[in-house]
């Protein structure tokens, strides 16, 4: 077994055995050598946000002090849920290996069919209500980034 999935899944067990969340682990690995570790805080924190792949991937960018982490790989028990993978896009990592696929997750009550259906448009069944409002205010914001000098992309 690769060094750096057995180093998240064992991240996977002490969140399992510690009862901080569900059974995911994550580590993210810059040249050769795992830089972050992390394992689902769901419950610990009380934070829906607290997914193994997000702590990780927070600790690698503190560590370096960059966002950008395009020469990391992540290693994950798991295939990434839509958020993670936001989280993974943004962060511009390359490569991802993951362990167990989303069906997988979904036998064991960790299902995110929905929010995938939701993303491609597949549902128009909503369970949050999203409505636009303020957008001349928030327009002024985002002119004022378009002319900023100096500004940093990402």
């Amino acid at each position: 077994m690769n060094e750096f999935l057995k180093a998240a899944i064992e991240e996977a067990i002490y969140g399992v055995e510690n009862n901080h969340g569900g059974p995911f682990g994550a580590v993210v690995v810059r040249e050769g050598k795992i830089i972050a570790r992390g394992h689902n805080k769901v419950i610990l924190n009380n934070d829906p946000t607290d997914h193994a792949e997000m702590i990780a991937i927070r600790d690698a960018a503190g560590k370096l002090g960059r966002f950008d982490l395009s020469d990391c790989e992540l290693y994950t028990s798991c295939e990434p849920c839509p958020m993670c993978f936001s989280a993974i896009y943004w962060a511009k990592i390359p490569k991802v290996y993951y362990g167990c696929t989303r069906e997988d997750a979904a036998q064991i009550g960790f299902d995110d069919n929905y929010i995938y259906e939701v993303i491609m448009g597949a549902t128009s069944d909503k369970r949050a209500e999203f409505r636009q409002m303020g957008r001349e205010l928030c327009l002024g914001v985002f002119e004022q980034w378009k002319n900023k000098d100096g500004k940093r992309h990402y």
